[in-house]
């Protein structure tokens, strides 16, 4: 895929943060862009602005946690395009807190949208990417190659879906489907301002501080660049990128550091890290 005029491109989660951002992007390099999310009214006021009424967008009101939605919203998609180029698999949350309290729900849940949701995008659209030769991408985290004390079930999600990547890399290649995993730090998002059922805190505050949060625009750019590069990662952020060379090459001191953490259990319900 070495450009985007012609090109139809999928997006999950797209209602708002990176999925909104890179619809965004895309449409603004000139591929037609369709819009997957729960929140039909938010990615519906996006296509319209990206160009509904022209026939370069359209949104499908879709829950990835909900058996055969993919597949639905992938016919709706080829009907009206005619073939994906590029599907980013990007819907998720987290679940955060310390493991006594948690449940085996939260689990469930937590791995129902961020690995399963990833499969079942994976899976309905990899006829189609097929036969385009186009790309795959999947939103994994900082938090899939380091995981942080009162963050496992998202870690644990994260580090499944970075598993996928790598698997499928090989797999797909063969095929002509690229994969790009995609492992971002702190960026603008409502991702901490989701409680661990998944629902949205208007009101909620972002406890990241905005110096350490990359806009959502400016991390959207640098993955559309991976993807029309068919690049096999891109770790977005520059402390991402230092937790991530860390994990590799100092393990023992980011085991230190969630000692330290550790110590100091919340008074609140956790954020997940990148």
């Amino acid at each position: 895929m070495r450009g985007l005029e012609g090109r139809v491109a999928l997006v999950t989660g797209a209602s708002s943060g990176i999925g909104a951002a890179l619809a965004r992007e895309l449409s603004a390099r000139g591929a037609s862009v369709v819009l997957l999310a729960r929140r039909a009214e938010r990615i519906a006021a996006l296509a319209e602005a990206l160009g509904a009424a022209q026939g370069r967008a359209m949104a499908i009101p879709t829950d990835v946690t909900r058996d055969g939605e993919l597949e639905r919203a992938v016919a709706a998609a080829l009907e009206r395009f005619g073939r994906l180029d590029l599907v980013v698999a990007n819907a998720g949350f987290g679940v955060a807190g310390p493991f006594a309290r948690l449940t085996l729900d939260d689990y469930r849940r937590q791995l129902e949208t961020n690995v399963f949701g990833v499969l079942r995008t994976a899976w309905a659209t990899l006829p189609a990417l097929r036969a385009s030769r186009g790309t795959l991408v999947l939103m994994g985290s900082v938090a899939g190659h380091v995981s942080a004390p009162f963050a496992s079930a998202y870690s644990m999600s994260k580090y499944a879906v970075r598993a996928l990547a790598e698997a499928l890399r090989g797999e797909l290649w063969t095929e002509g489907v690229a994969t790009v995993l995609v492992s971002p730090g702190f960026v603008e998002s409502d991702i901490r301002r989701v409680d661990n059922q998944g629902r949205l805190r208007e009101g909620a505050k972002d406890a990241i501080p905005s110096f350490l949060r990359l806009p959502a625009e400016a991390a959207a750019r640098r993955i559309v660049e991976a993807a029309i590069r068919r690049k096999r990662e891109v770790v977005i952020t520059v402390h991402g990128k230092l937790l991530v060379l860390l994990s590799r090459l100092a393990p023992g001191l980011l085991a230190l550091v969630g000692l330290r953490m550790a110590r100091q259990p919340p008074r609140h319900r956790e954020r997940p890290p990148p």
